[in-house]
């Protein structure tokens, strides 16, 4: 073939150096990505579509449950630290942990990344961290997109997004109607920030010294509840839960709670992390704390009391449960009491 002056290659798009990453997916995916129920999918990675085998998942009265969801401005502060290695966690653990609100196991992953320019060694680092993510919570890359995108993306820019599904069986799924009069709100501590608030934590830092420990604690991966909730769920100890993210403990939790019934939350028993301090000695009120930030608090379980002792057993110290509050008949939704203990 003639050589042409022009080409996709000097418009931005580099189609041989994408292929070369989509062959790297493949074959760290085969390396790294866990067996689960017998069932394994890498020789979907680069194909049109990706195909996932569920004959051998005995589950009666099987339902699918789907979530998709992204990593937010926090894709900023990786790049302005050059830490990449990490924010795939966090993509992974923002669809996962939304899956098992529901009582659902999750199956697969895919993502979609786009670049302003493909450069391997960044894409790489971002593809380890989505795959130490399906690690955690059991499920395996099956597929995705790369979008090198010149024009639309400023120099060096990329967004990230996640598409997971999981699987329960109908009896199983964890529906709100459960929720009781009495039922005891658990709180089931953070990592730290995890995803959500980043929008506000880089207008904060236009006006701050950046410490070394504080660029490690912003970039903390979010915490993924997978394992311990779907044991939980087997063993029925919960009722409802709660995934707590945008809109935080305030707007989170009344998600999975009947209209009928009331949340009642003593602010005062919320173990408030030290990040989150620092945070808030930027002039910020308690209201926009918690409606913005999980201030601590990843994840909430509502269940019987007399399941509190057993369900402790099956976390480690740094993320063991502790009691905020209680369900109640009330014409408000709910009822914040006393004050957050800075």
């Amino acid at each position: 073939m003639e050589k042409t002056k022009n080409s996709y290659k000097k418009s931005g798009v580099n189609i041989t150096l994408a292929n070369s990453f989509v062959k790297h997916i493949a074959k760290i995916s085969r390396k790294n990505v866990k067996k689960k129920n017998g069932v394994q999918n890498h020789e979907n990675i680069g194909a049109f579509g990706s195909a996932f085998d569920i004959s051998s998942i005995k589950i009666k009265d099987p339902l699918i449950v789907s979530s998709t969801d992204g990593v937010g401005t926090k894709l900023d502060l990786a790049n302005r630290f050059k830490k990449f290695d990490t924010i795939g966690i966090d993509l992974v653990a923002m669809c996962v942990n939304d899956l098992i609100v529901q009582g659902a196991k999750p199956l697969f992953f895919l993502d979609y990344m786009a670049v302003d320019k493909i450069i391997l060694k960044k894409v790489k680092l971002i593809i380890k961290g989505i795959i130490k993510g399906c690690n955690i919570s059991g499920c395996s890359l099956i597929g995705g997109e790369t979008a090198e995108m010149p024009g639309i993306y400023i120099k060096n820019n990329f967004d990230l997004a996640g598409f997971s599904v999981g699987i329960v069986s109908k009896k199983k799924l964890l529906v709100k109607k459960k929720v009781k009069k009495n039922n005891i709100i658990l709180a089931i501590p953070s990592s730290g920030i995890h995803s959500n608030g980043y929008s506000l934590v880089r207008s904060i830092l236009k006006k701050n010294k950046i410490s070394k420990d504080l660029k490690k604690e912003l970039l903390k991966p979010t915490k993924i509840y997978v394992n311990e909730i779907l044991k939980l769920h087997q063993n029925n100890l919960i009722n409802s839960a709660a995934h707590i993210t945008g809109g935080g403990i305030i707007e989170n939790i009344v998600r999975s709670v009947p209209e009928e019934l009331s949340v009642n939350i003593d602010l005062s028993k919320i173990k408030i992390k030290k990040v989150f301090k620092w945070l808030k000695k930027n002039n910020l009120s308690d209201y926009e704390m918690l409606r913005t930030f999980n201030c601590g608090v990843g994840f909430c379980l509502i269940v019987k009391k007399r399941n509190i002792k057993k369900i402790k057993k099956y976390f480690t110290k740094e993320y063991m449960p502790y009691e905020i509050g209680y369900i109640s008949i009330n014409k408000k939704r709910i009822n914040l009491e006393k004050k957050l203990r800075w």
